[in-house]
Order: C-alpha cells, then sequence, then structure tokens
C-alpha cells in the first residue's frame, strides 16, 4: 500500500492511552455494572475487514490495503422509559502500527454513538435521545449512516421523536463543529424535520426540511426542503419519485439549487429476480449567474446512489461544480435463500457543462454477491469498472479507466 494512503504511524515508544479510549472504555464499564432494577442489557459487536484494490488511485499507481472496522456496543433498559446506548469502534488499515509489539496506543478509537433516549407514559408517542448517534432519513440521500466507510457517519445532539397514527416525526439539532475545539475554526451546526406519511395511497409520503448553518469568517445558512414518495403500484411495480430544492446563502453568494429522482422497478419469481430503472439529476453552477446553482448533497450515503467506485462520493467537490446526471439499470438476483447477485450500469453526465470540453463524465459498470456463510458471518465481494471521459479529468477526478475490487468479510451479532 502506497505510504500516503495510510494513517499517521510514530516511531515513539508506549504512552498512556488516549483520553477517548479511557472515556468509552468507562462508559461501557459503567452500562455493565447497571443497577439490579434494570429491565435488559444487550451487548453487540462487530469484526469487519475489508481487501480492496483500486487502480488507479490518488495521483497514480495500484493501490491495495485491507482495512478493518470493529465496533463493540452495549445497550441497557433502565426502566421503561430510559435507555441508555454506548458503542465504540476502532478504524485500522492492517499493517499501519509502527510495531506490532511496541505499538499498542489505540490512534483510532472512537466512541461512535453514546446516547440516552427517554420516553414518558404521558406522552405516548413522544420521545428524545441526547448524545452522540446515528441518524438515517429516508434513503439516506441527505442524511445517513455511510456505513460502507469503516468509520461511518454519527452526529452530537438531540433529536425529539414523534409518532401519532399514520405519521412519524423527527425534529434534530446537531452540532457538527463547534470554534472552542482545537480542531475547528467555525460553528457549524444541523437543524431539521423530517416527517413521514404511511398510508399515502399506494405508498408513503416523506416531507423534509434540514437548515445547514456556519458561522465564522465565511458564514452560510442554507435551507434544503423537499420530499420523497415510495409508492408499490398494481402488477408488482414499486418506485420513489422525490426532489428537494435548496435557498438561502452560502458566502456572498445566494443559492438556488434542486435535485431530482426517480427509480421504478419490478420482481419476478417469488422475488428472486429484479430490475430496477434509475435515474438522478444533480443540478450544476452556471457560472453567467451570480447565484450559487450547485446542490450539495449535505450529509448523504452517496455511495448508495452514484455508483459503488465512489467517483462521485463528496459532490459538489467531485463533480467541479457541474453537478451531475445519472441513468442507470440495475438487476438483482437471488439464486439462493444464502447468495444475492447484483449488476449495476451507469451513465454519468454533467449537468452544467461549464468549461469543460464536453458533458459525459463516462460511464461505470459494478458486480457484487453476498453470501450468508452463517447467521453471523456474512462474505460480500464486489468489482468495478469506469470508463472515463476528457471532461472527469478536467475537474481532476480520473484521468484514465479505473478498476476496483473488494473482498469483505463481517461477523457481529
Amino acid at each position: 500500500m502506497r505510504r500516503d494512503q495510510r494513517s499517521a504511524a510514530t516511531e515513539e515508544g508506549p504512552i498512556v492511552p488516549r483520553v477517548s479510549w479511557i472515556i468509552a472504555t468507562g462508559t461501557a464499564l459503567a452500562i455493565l455494572a447497571a443497577p439490579a432494577s434494570a429491565q435488559q442489557t444487550r451487548l453487540g459487536a462487530e469484526v469487519r475487514p475489508r481487501y480492496e484494490l483500486r487502480n488507479p488511485a490518488g495521483s497514480g499507481g495500484v493501490d491495495e490495503f485491507t482495512s478493518m472496522r470493529v465496533r463493540l456496543g452495549l445497550a441497557a433498559v433502565l426502566d421503561e422509559s430510559l435507555t441508555i446506548f454506548a458503542q465504540i469502534q476502532d478504524v485500522r488499515l492492517w499493517g499501519e502500527e509502527s510495531s506490532p509489539l511496541l505499538d499498542y496506543r489505540a490512534d483510532n478509537l472512537d466512541l461512535h454513538q453514546g446516547y440516552f433516549r427517554y420516553r414518558n407514559d404521558w406522552l405516548d408517542g413522544v420521545g428524545v435521545t441526547v448524545g452522540r448517534m446515528e441518524v438515517t432519513f429516508g434513503g439516506e440521500r441527505l442524511v445517513g449512516t455511510v456505513n460502507w466507510t469503516q468509520q461511518g457517519q454519527s452526529f452530537d445532539g438531540v433529536r425529539l421523536d414523534v409518532r401519532h397514527g399514520v405519521v412519524d416525526a423527527a425534529l434534530v439539532a446537531y452540532r457538527i463543529a463547534d470554534e472552542s475545539a482545537p480542531t475547528a475554526s467555525a460553528d457549524i451546526e444541523l437543524y431539521g424535520a423530517y416527517g413521514t406519511l404511511s398510508e399515502v395511497v399506494p405508498g408513503s409520503l416523506d416531507m423534509y426540511w434540514l437548515y445547514d448553518r456556519t458561522e465564522g469568517a465565511v458564514a452560510s445558512g442554507q435551507h434544503t426542503l423537499g420530499a420523497r414518495w415510495l409508492f408499490q403500484a398494481p402488477g408488482g411495480l414499486a418506485g420513489r419519485l422525490e426532489g428537494t430544492f435548496q435557498t438561502g446563502s452560502r458566502g456572498a453568494a445566494d443559492v438556488s439549487a434542486f435535485l431530482v429522482g426517480a427509480r421504478l422497478g419490478r420482481a419476478f419469481s417469488a422475488d428472486r429476480f429484479g430490475v430496477t430503472l434509475w435515474y438522478d439529476y444533480v443540478s450544476g453552477d452556471d457560472p453567467s449567474t451570480p447565484r450559487s446553482e450547485v446542490f450539495h448533497t449535505l450529509y448523504a450515503t452517496n455511495h448508495r446512489f452514484y455508483g459503488l467506485a465512489d467517483v462521485f462520493l463528496d459532490i459538489p467537490s467531485h463533480t467541479g461544480g457541474s453537478g451531475l446526471q445519472d441513468v442507470a439499470v440495475k438487476l438483482s438476483w437471488r439464486p439462493m435463500d444464502d447468495l444475492s447477485l447484483g449488476a449495476e450500469a451507469h451513465a454519468f453526465r454533467a449537468a452544467e457543462r461549464r468549461s469543460l470540453t464536453g458533458a459525459r463524465f463516462g460511464e461505470e459498470v459494478d458486480l457484487t454477491a453476498t453470501h450468508a456463510i452463517s447467521e453471523y458471518l456474512t462474505a460480500s465481494a464486489g468489482f468495478s469498472y469506469v470508463f472515463q471521459a476528457p471532461p472527469l479529468g478536467e475537474i481532476g477526478r480520473l484521468s484514465e479507466d479505473l478498476s476496483w475490487l473488494y473482498l469483505m468479510l463481517s461477523a457481529a451479532f
């Protein structure tokens, strides 16, 4: 593996473990020592190593490495109203430590989640979660767990859930960055409301508002509003229609950006085989106007949407501000109960050409296989090939065709 892809490792001898290790371990031990009145405790763990080979990678050349995620979580139901959950994780590359004997500092250990959830009988259907938590809204188009990455994504803050009849709503307030911390130069916050109506014939309707704000040398305040309709039609057809609009300010520029997406699929042979047609349009920036017209996907799980090779993982940065059009065909096949196969083909185009020589970014083919070895152990593999077009090189993403291979094991309970 190339040196510039590895986490930094020093040559110093043993030192005191990081404070985060002490905090995370102490939290887990505190839950283990929960009072006898606790109704239930549940322990969960995961070990997920993944080998990857990417050609080209970074500035060029072949890169191969094995990363691994190890998680340990413990939930305790203290009474009918109160639940505590703590989850620590270690994310590393095999061979990244300076010595298998002398380097035992938990450099990559972190508190992935740590929160309490409170519900009160006299407010039926209302609950509040406070602490550090994963968040999944809808299909993770704008806010998600980004589970494909070994580190995942979690937020610090407060979430209020309200459930009544066919309505399921969440209000959130998260602190993304605090300038009081040594790693941040500005305050960044995310607020939002996400609601689902579960009986909008013949499916469900999501409606949402998100507000992300930055207070610093360059201030911004951006609103993201939209809706997402999931439907089940006669004849086994299922699909999704969604539209999202962004307004507000980014620095001195006013924002006017949008995203639209559609999906239509059908399953055959008792759900053993499926075909899905897919289209996304992510607006780009028109340099002839003073407005900022490029859509920002916020904290989305983009790995699920724009090709598995992650050429467009960070939008708008990875599209050079040109936006993106994605036309895709997705096939799924389950020949056996414990084996799933998938194939996808994407055609990527810029939404705005700007100074590009053309609109074609390229095409991508993704092949995947997942096998449930046992109830607790799963193996998966995938291969992707990206046919690069010159505009993809012009925005600094890819100067030649890309091939990517992965093999992953996941043991969890």
